[in-house]
């Protein structure tokens, strides 16, 4: 593998924080993103919030953390579309079942969701559930057309869930999460792919 802090060195790092258990490990992803030179920017759902809180990973990234689309802090630029504009890479971890469905079907009526409608940089899914909510058709369908439109997938592993027996749906390891994003990086260069004519 190539050396993680010279692909992610100088780049700009989108985090999505959608609000399952596996949002815990974000700090340590942000942290580890950080070390490899990334400049790292998150946006969180409300729901994120029950998890992990905003100053925590406001502290490993050195930047404000987007948690309410209509915070007047950023004076006249529109935050969510310049974050989304700057993105070199973005992750979306934890990625739920909520958000996929979401993404997949252009909702966009929480920060997350909103913000990255307007990401066209490459991106990376680390999705993040129970064991049945991984296997049902829905969920299925919303990663099948996601794919489709170039983003990319890590995970889920199999292991002890939240709740409390092993099964597919736990978010991989920030390591694992950093390793996807330095190959995606590499890669070809291709980000979202819209499916409107003419764009």
């Amino acid at each position: 593998m190539a050396d993680p802090g010279r692909v992610l060195a100088g780049k700009n790092v989108l985090l999505g924080v959608t609000g399952g258990i596996a949002a815990y490990k974000t700090p340590e992803l942000v942290r580890q993103l950080v070390q490899l030179g990334a400049d790292v920017r998150v946006v969180m759902t409300v729901a994120a919030r029950e998890f992990v809180a905003p100053l925590a990973l406001q502290v490993v990234s050195g930047h404000p953390v987007l948690t309410d689309l209509f915070d007047r802090s950023a004076g006249a630029e529109v935050r969510h579309i310049a974050l989304a504009r700057s993105a070199d890479l973005a992750v979306l971890a934890p990625a739920t079942a909520n958000l996929l469905g979401k993404l997949a079907h252009g909702i966009a009526d929480d920060p997350v969701g909103t913000v990255f409608l307007a990401v066209t940089a490459p991106t990376l899914i680390a999705p993040a559930m129970n064991d049945a909510m991984w296997a049902h058709p829905a969920v299925a369908e919303s990663v099948g057309r996601l794919v489709s439109w170039n983003y990319r997938l890590v995970g889920p592993e199999e292991g002890f869930l939240a709740e409390g027996y092993a099964g597919v749906g736990r978010m991989s390891e920030p390591e694992t999460i950093v390793a996807a994003l330095v190959e995606m990086a590499e890669g070809p260069t291709d980000g979202i792919r819209r499916s409107v004519a003419g764009r």
